[in-house]
């Protein structure tokens, strides 16, 4: 495996280019900002992608080089996909609430993980204790582990933090700081980019763009570890628990984009697509014959799944057709 690769159009479709309401900038943020549009900030994403880039080699020579990440976003729309980020590349997160001085002062949050596998083992084996013992021990170990769950087998401090929000992870980053842990972090126009080493100019919010952004991390991540790996000479197929690149699943739903850019084109005007049909397609996110002409293998696919039509597409030659049409909208 080789680091993720990726490109503009993908940011685009996952909201990356989309940033806060202009009143609500930093002026910081300046130099990332391509203009506005309806008193939204558009971020310009031809430093977006090399800067992500980076992001990426970054993360990959810190794993290959023997080094822990820590994934942090402690925002509702972001907890998930750190959480699945972080547990399939081996790397470690926290995604409940920022414990002051989980970096500064790991000797006693050492203690608290200490603590937590303590009333595992209790837990595991509570012959003897009354249910209302049990229940209260049960309350304190679910507390610990949704707060040190994603870094108890981390051993020490990380190498690399990896943030999502800046404004609401501060604490997070003053702690890395004073220690010299190299930040990555997601910068929204509302963000201050001061003091992050690799800062990745993006939308923060959107459920999407999080979601990317955390594939492309665990990739790269995953890459460190097949790359140390091979280095080592370890046969990762005899592992036991080989860290897994988690492949797209063509049977999943179709995602086009959320809203029209611009004037939608009229679907109709290919062969074998009727109103009913349109409709569908623009239910799934398919506005415009560009979509249907860059179809990949894999999105065509997804699509005649998400129609119950296995086939269609070719056998109507809907992407000829759409890069004919596209031609000669631009003639």
């Amino acid at each position: 495996m080789a680091l993720p690769v990726f490109n503009m159009r993908q940011l685009l479709e996952a909201g990356v280019h989309f940033g806060h309401q202009s009143h609500r900038w930093n002026p910081k943020m300046a130099p990332f900002i391509f203009g506005a549009r309806n008193n939204i900030h558009i971020i310009d994403l031809t430093q977006s992608v090399p800067l992500l880039h980076q992001a990426l080699v970054k993360v990959s020579d810190t794993v290959a080089g023997g080094g822990r990440v820590l994934y942090v976003a402690t925002k509702r729309q972001a907890q998930d996909a750190v959480a699945e980020a972080a547990g399939r590349s081996a790397q470690y997160f926290m995604n409940h609430r920022w414990l002051g001085g989980t970096l500064t002062n790991w000797k006693t949050v050492s203690q608290s993980i200490r603590r937590l596998r303590q009333l595992d083992d209790i837990l595991e084996n509570p012959h003897g204790r009354t249910k209302k013992e049990i229940l209260t021990l049960q309350r304190e170990r679910d507390k610990l582990q949704m707060s040190l769950g994603g870094i108890r087998e981390m051993g020490g401090t990380p190498d690399l933090l990896v943030v999502i929000d800046t404004n609401k992870e501060q604490i997070a980053i003053k702690e890395a700081r004073k220690l010299g842990i190299p930040i990555i972090a997601i910068v929204d126009t509302n963000c201050d980019p001061d003091g992050i080493d690799f800062p990745i100019p993006g939308n923060d919010d959107a459920g999407r763009a999080i979601t990317l952004y955390c594939d492309l991390l665990a990739r790269a991540a995953i890459d460190g570890i097949e790359r140390s790996s091979a280095a080592s000479g370890v046969d990762l197929g005899a592992m036991e628990t080989p860290a897994a690149e988690v492949l797209p699943d063509v049977s999943a739903s179709f995602t086009g984009i959320e809203a029209p850019r611009g004037e939608p084109d009229d679907l109709k005007n290919i062969r074998g697509i009727d109103a009913k049909t349109e409709l569908v397609l623009n239910d799934l996110g398919v506005f415009h014959f560009w979509q249907i002409a860059d179809l990949k293998a894999d999105d065509v696919t997804a699509l005649e799944v998400a129609i119950k039509a296995p086939g269609r597409l070719a056998e109507e030659t809907w992407q000829e057709q759409a890069k004919k049409l596209v031609a000669q909208s631009a003639a």
